[in-house]
């Protein structure tokens, strides 16, 4: 049976980061919901992001396809987004028992988020064009995860991996807390 590994977090807790050396070690994709939504934004010149805008709703729907497909394919994926809200519970049980599912949440100290999200953002002129700006009165104390009772595992990401890699790759193949 395929595995869902989802990767969760605040912006700036090393959520992309962290998907993919996950997908490179355990050999399988990492899906990643931004990584979706800049590569439609590039073939929308003069794009304006806004909270709940159609490109957002499109993204989501993309999103959640591409993971229904490679895991209906018997494909393990790690899927990583912010997963907040009850729409990403719906993905999540929308996508159906044959799989296993595990959640990983990175955590960080607010203040290295926030800096991480400002470096990164201006780096990438892709990312600046798909994304809003955090909103400066959201921290990543104020975020939300997973409440699905499923395997879950926190990671502190604020100075490397806590617990280390190796468990956390361990904790995708197991599923054990």
């Amino acid at each position: 049976m395929p595995a869902l590994i989802v990767v969760t977090g605040p912006y700036g807790s090393g959520k992309t980061t962290l998907a993919h050396r996950l997908a490179r070690r355990i050999g399988c994709p990492a899906i990643c919901r931004d990584e979706i939504k800049e590569g439609m934004v590039v073939s929308l010149p003069g794009y304006r992001p806004a909270p709940g805008d159609l490109l957002n709703q499109q993204t989501f729907t993309v999103f959640r396809d591409v993971l229904r497909v490679l895991l209906d394919a018997g494909a393990t994926t790690i899927a990583e987004a912010a997963f907040q809200g009850p729409n990403w519970h719906h993905l999540l049980d929308g996508l159906g028992p044959a799989h296993t599912t595990r959640i990983i949440e990175c955590q960080v100290a607010p203040g290295t988020a926030h800096a991480r999200s400002t470096e990164r953002d201006a780096r990438s002129k892709v990312r600046q064009a798909a994304h809003c700006a955090p909103n400066p009165a959201f921290t990543a104390s104020d975020w939300r995860g997973i409440t699905l009772d499923l395997p879950s595992l926190r990671v502190d990401t604020t100075d490397g991996y806590q617990p280390g890699l190796d468990e956390i790759v361990e904790f995708c193949r197991a599923g054990k807390p």
